[in-house]
């Protein structure tokens, strides 16, 4: 699945951003959240998506059938 390796990708990216956030000495540790918070949603949302992703790749539904992705997670 090509949308795997997307995200994974972004992940890798959101990573760095955050990375590099943090070692800026520049910013306060105010500036430094502010900038961070959306990253970490984005990350959070990203993440659950490649859990998802991988989930029916390894457990694909059968024709015609709810794909049972709510029943595997957890929150």
């Amino acid at each position: 699945m090509k949308s795997i390796e997307y995200i994974q990708a972004a992940l890798k990216e959101l990573d760095s951003e955050v990375e590099a956030t943090l070692m800026d000495m520049k910013l306060s540790l105010q500036e430094k959240d502010n900038i961070m918070l959306p990253l970490l949603q984005q990350k959070k949302v990203l993440s659950q998506t490649l859990e998802d992703l991988t989930y029916l790749k390894e457990h694909p539904p059968t024709p015609n059938q709810p794909c049972g992705i709510s029943k595997y997670r957890e929150d």
